[in-house]
């Protein structure tokens, strides 16, 4: 059986902030994007703290001693909604920061009508 090819839908200013990281790591963060349009978890994906079940992910790479994010949801049937990415600054803990947690519920809210509005 054939696996269908989500497409790919950026919100915000996801694609922009993904094509400000080094080359290697948009690759990698591309590759990854590519595996969850066909429906696999990408080996770099993990489930986001502090949303409901394994709908939104994030996608964590490191290059240079710098750690990049990438926040993305599937959980609206047919398409991958890319949410968020940056640079992680902070050099003490794993957690994301409050900021960027926040952005990425305001994005789901404005994916959420997005996919409601072109489902009908």
């Amino acid at each position: 059986m054939k696996k269908v090819k989500k497409p790919v839908v950026w919100v915000g200013a996801s694609k922009k902030e993904i094509q400000s990281f080094p080359d290697d790591v948009k690759h990698d963060m591309g590759m990854a994007l590519k595996d969850a349009q066909y429906g696999e978890k990408p080996l770099s994906a993990k489930p986001l703290k502090g949303f409901k079940g394994a709908g939104t992910l994030e996608i964590v790479e490191d290059h240079d001693g710098d750690t990049y994010r990438a926040m993305y949801t599937v959980k609206f049937k047919g398409v991958v909604y890319v949410l968020h990415a940056f640079k992680k600054k902070s050099k003490k803990g794993i957690a994301t920061p409050k900021s960027d947690i926040d952005l990425v519920k305001e994005r789901l809210k404005q994916a959420e009508e997005h996919y409601s509005g072109n489902s009908k």
